[in-house]
């Protein structure tokens, strides 16, 4: 095999900023393109140009579209990259809409840190424009789930099913007839709207995400914390305010609230859906019906059931009207967007109530609140948390340990290297030690920035 160089470029020794920079001799190719987010130092290495000739790179080929996967691809295209940007339809649907809401966030933050005088830059600056991000979009080329697709004479790749989101997928590259499997984010099985992963059956070289490396998902009823924490907000007349990605977790908390009043386990509580890109993506489920579980009259039932917020008007009357209400406001991670608005208005009321649902990385809000803090900075004001704060795993779109070894079972030859990614330093370490002691497979962290030659 002619070698090959793998720059790990991101999601290496951390969770975020998926980048994987693999050259040959007959294409350049980069997996996944995505954000730092987290801990200041992290969101810093955003600014940072990428350590690569970014022209020299041919194509991009995207796992799935989550923000920390791929909202660093207008920073990429502004960089000098010509290629095309490759992904399943509904990938490609929900980054175009994750990289528009994100360019929106990034204009409407920097105006406001400059009207309100509290960014440390003379001039804050977006990291990208809507205009940016409508370029990148114009790059989009999407390829069916399941096919072979040649890049040239010796180099093929395939998208294969892996649950996490709709339209999300493991990647196999194949060079010189060696098999390359990036794991993307890898999905649980029993999922309520997404059917179980696809696993790998051959890698030579595994490259796997380890964001719950170190964890097996408790065996929480999400169903019941939700009977319970609904019950109290109607009696205490508060809100129970949940802080949601847009893509996945939204449309499962929905089903779940929707079923369970269809079941009659909570009365007909308003639920207020306040996300925009939830809202887009909302369409995406309609559009893309054969990659997801739930019918079309179904997913008509529930969003009939549901309130959308489509105005900042909206929200505030939402916030003002004192009645018992469920909130469902993106971030999930309460890094940005709608939920903001809410919580700085209502966590320090104790009648309120936040559920955090999946995981929490390192620096963010959401992390701070379900340690414990006892204030949170909204806006460059610290404002006090009294609200009741209580957190489900149940939920999470990723795969833990024991599914992650699961995901790997079927694989037929032992690899000749893998590769620890997506995780933080406990979750990398102690996945690292189950897979020696299952397989006894060579396992590697690698670091930030560090190449490797194949």
């Amino acid at each position: 095999m002619t070698a090959i160089k793998v720059h790990f470029l991101g999601a290496a020794e951390t969770v975020t900023g998926s980048k994987f920079y693999i050259e040959t001799p007959q294409q350049n190719i980069l997996i996944d393109c995505g954000m730092f987010q987290g801990i200041k130092k992290l969101r810093s290495l955003n600014w940072n140009p990428l350590p690569i000739d970014v022209s020299q790179i041919d194509i991009v080929l995207l796992t799935h579209g989550h923000l920390d996967h791929t909202g660093y691809l207008p920073i990429l295209v502004k960089q000098g990259f010509t290629g095309d940007i490759i992904g399943t339809s509904p990938t490609l649907a929900i980054t175009e809409i994750i990289l528009k809401d994100s360019a929106k966030i990034h204009e409407e933050e920097a105006e406001k840190a400059n009207k309100e005088g509290y960014s440390i830059h003379e001039e804050a600056l977006p990291f990208y424009t809507i205009k940016q991000a409508e370029q990148t979009i114009q790059r989009f080329k999407n390829k069916k789930e399941g096919e072979w697709y040649d890049l040239s004479t010796d180099i093929r790749y395939r998208f294969n099913y892996n649950g996490h989101i709709l339209g999300a997928t493991f990647i196999e590259l194949e060079i010189n007839g060696k098999v390359l499997v990036f794991s993307g984010d890898v999905g649980r099985k029993n999922d309520k709207l997404l059917r179980n992963p696809k696993k790998p059956q051959w890698a030579d070289y595994l490259f796997l995400e380890s964001t719950y490396g170190n964890k097996c998902h408790p065996e929480e009823n999400i169903e019941e914390k939700l009977i319970y924490l609904i019950k109290e907000t109607i009696q205490n007349g508060g809100t129970l305010i949940i802080p949601s990605f847009a893509v996945e977790r939204l449309q499962t908390l929905m089903y779940i609230l929707w079923t369970l009043y269809k079941r009659n386990k909570i009365p007909n509580i308003p639920i207020y859906v306040d996300s925009p890109m939830g809202n887009s993506v909302i369409s995406v489920f309609e559009r893309f019906a054969e990659w997801h579980k739930i019918s079309l009259p179904e997913l008509r039932n529930i969003f009939e059931h549901i309130n959308i917020v489509t105005s900042y008007r909206e929200t505030w009357e939402v916030i003002d009207n004192p009645a018992p209400k469920i909130v469902i406001a993106g971030s999930g991670m309460v890094t940005g967007g709608r939920v903001l608005t809410y919580l700085k208005q209502l966590i320090d009321n104790p009648n309120t109530s936040v559920l955090l649902v999946g995981y929490q990385a390192e620096g963010t809000r959401g992390r701070q609140l379900q340690e414990g803090a006892h204030e949170i900075k909204i806006f460059g004001k610290y404002i006090a948390v009294k609200a009741r704060i209580f957190h489900d795993e149940s939920l999470s779109a990723h795969a833990d340990q024991s599914e992650l070894l699961d995901w790997t079972n079927e694989i037929k030859n032992i690899p000749e290297q893998v590769f620890l990614i997506h995780g933080e330093a406990t979750a990398l370490d102690s996945l690292r030690v189950k897979i020696n002691d299952v397989y006894n497979w060579r396992v590697k962290i690698p670091r930030p920035n560090e190449v490797v030659s194949l």
